[in-house]
């Protein structure tokens, strides 16, 4: 199952755009996808309330009896929005089971160098440095007008990341996501230019979201056939409910990567104030 997670430790960054567009186009494209946020306010469910229900369709999180915060049955596509200030074991959990990291970066100086750190940890993490999990930013804001889009470039090409592309700075995405719309959701005539943004970025993530096999998959998985959000899942992939849960990766082939532990842990200020976010996360 691929997994895309859209990273940047500053906020304010455009993750929670980028993220619903991901997971807007996933959706386009026939895929059961679903937006999570790795955040107890879970603020991508609003936009998802939002959304018509004639459009295609994108799942939350579903949550279940325990307060888990899990992956619904079904659910082929997975884009998650983190939090700012992600980093140290948090930050490795994502890159544990994604597929690919996506790093929104503003023009200022301030965005930059904290995305410079950003990813200077995560190039520390095995599987980014091999690229098993795939690694690129994006351009946010971009004023057509300034040099902001060199700027960027400049500061990729020093950092050692490649810039997919920019995103202009418009109210077109202001309007839409108030409306649980995103870009790919509007007659292409009304969003030309910003969809023409988009395809250098969706060239890089086509091959990510229908891959041969996904970081998630089970030894001997095939690509899964296009399903619709609750079908049933191919028994090769994952058992009919995947958990997000304590301790473990997604479960693959019946069984989680990391088993949980037989006792909890005894409450701590640390996990009562974590609220709502995926205990696979949190230690």
């Amino acid at each position: 199952m691929p997994v895309i997670a859209v990273v940047n430790r500053k906020g304010g960054s455009g993750k929670s755009t980028i993220a619903a567009h991901l997971a807007a186009w996933c959706a386009k494209q026939g895929h059961a996808a679903m937006l999570g946020d790795v955040d107890r306010q879970q603020s991508s469910r609003g936009w998802l309330r939002r959304r018509g229900g004639e459009l295609p369709q994108i799942a939350p999180w579903a949550l279940d009896q325990k307060n888990v915060l899990r992956v619904p049955t079904g659910i082929t596509h997975v884009v998650l929005d983190t939090p700012g200030g992600l980093h140290g074991f948090e930050l490795a959990r994502i890159v544990m089971f994604a597929d690919a990291i996506v790093m929104p970066v503003c023009p200022s100086v301030f965005d930059r160098e904290s995305a410079a750190s950003c990813h200077a940890e995560l190039m520390t993490l095995p599987r980014v440095a091999n690229g098993r999990c795939r690694l690129a930013a994006i351009g946010m804001r971009v004023d057509g007008r300034t040099n902001a889009a060199d700027t960027l470039k400049k500061w990729s090409e020093g950092v050692g990341v490649p810039l997919l592309g920019v995103l202009r700075e418009t109210q077109l995405y202001v309007r839409s996501l108030e409306k649980g719309l995103t870009i790919f959701d509007l007659p292409p005539s009304q969003a030309a230019t910003d969809l023409a943004q988009w395809e250098p970025i969706l060239q890089w993530v086509d091959p990510i979201v229908n891959p041969p096999q996904a970081a998630n998959d089970g030894p001997g998985a095939t690509r899964a056939p296009v399903t619709r959000i609750a079908a049933s899942r191919p028994q090769a992939l994952m058992p009919a409910q995947e958990a997000l849960v304590h301790g473990s990766r997604l479960l693959t082939g019946g069984r989680p990567l990391n088993p949980m532990p037989a006792k909890p842990a005894p409450a701590t200020r640390e996990t009562r104030e974590s609220g709502q976010i995926p205990g696979f996360l949190r230690r």
